[in-house]
């Protein structure tokens, strides 16, 4: 192929050519995001039991939230993120070995007009929180007598409901697209 053909960075093209390689990708981002969640409500378990931290929210003190931070972001770092660097090397070594004709015209987005706001997610997590303490039947409980396990068990079942709301309609969404334009001559 030429490099004009490239120039407008056709990757409807890439995509039917590589579609393999993207297939592990996507899978691989997967198992990475699942890892991520696995690895943190196993420390989250074996925090308690080795008693690193209070299991009532109520004990904890600066000191618990800080070594559990550290703990946590060490334990992820080495479980989760190694992997990930790693395929993120192996991903850019077959970029790197594709022709340079065939990787001409391909842009990365270089960031847009982004602000430091999170886009009110922080917020809409708040009210999924709220709404899970309420069907749990914990509204007039003291926050004090969570237990971590609740709060953490709270939060993936939050995130597991925005997969099954949003994020299954959006992967049919997405797949019906690329087939439609798979399918373009």
């Amino acid at each position: 192929m030429t490099e004009a053909a490239f120039e407008g960075g056709d990757w409807r093209g890439f995509m039917r050519r590589h579609w393999g390689a993207m297939v592990i990708f996507a899978i691989a981002a997967t198992v990475a995001l699942a890892s991520v969640v696995y690895v943190f409500w196993w420390f989250v378990q074996l925090a308690q039991s080795s008693s690193l931290v209070p299991s009532s929210l109520a004990l904890w003190t600066m000191g618990n939230l800080i070594t559990f931070i550290l703990y946590s972001i060490f334990w992820e770092l080495l479980l989760v993120g190694i992997p990930v660097m790693i395929g993120a090397v192996i991903a850019w070594q077959w970029w790197k070995r594709l022709p340079s004709e065939e990787r001409t015209g391909y842009h990365w987005a270089r960031g847009g007009r982004r602000t430091g706001a999170s886009g009110g997610f922080g917020f809409f997590f708040f009210i999924l929180f709220a709404i899970k303490v309420w069907l749990d039947g914990n509204w007039n409980a003291p926050i004090a007598s969570f237990t971590l396990n609740y709060v953490v068990g709270s939060m993936i079942t939050i995130l597991v409901w925005l997969a099954i709301i949003i994020g299954i309609p959006a992967a049919i969404v997405a797949f019906w697209l690329i087939r439609r334009e798979m399918r373009k001559p």
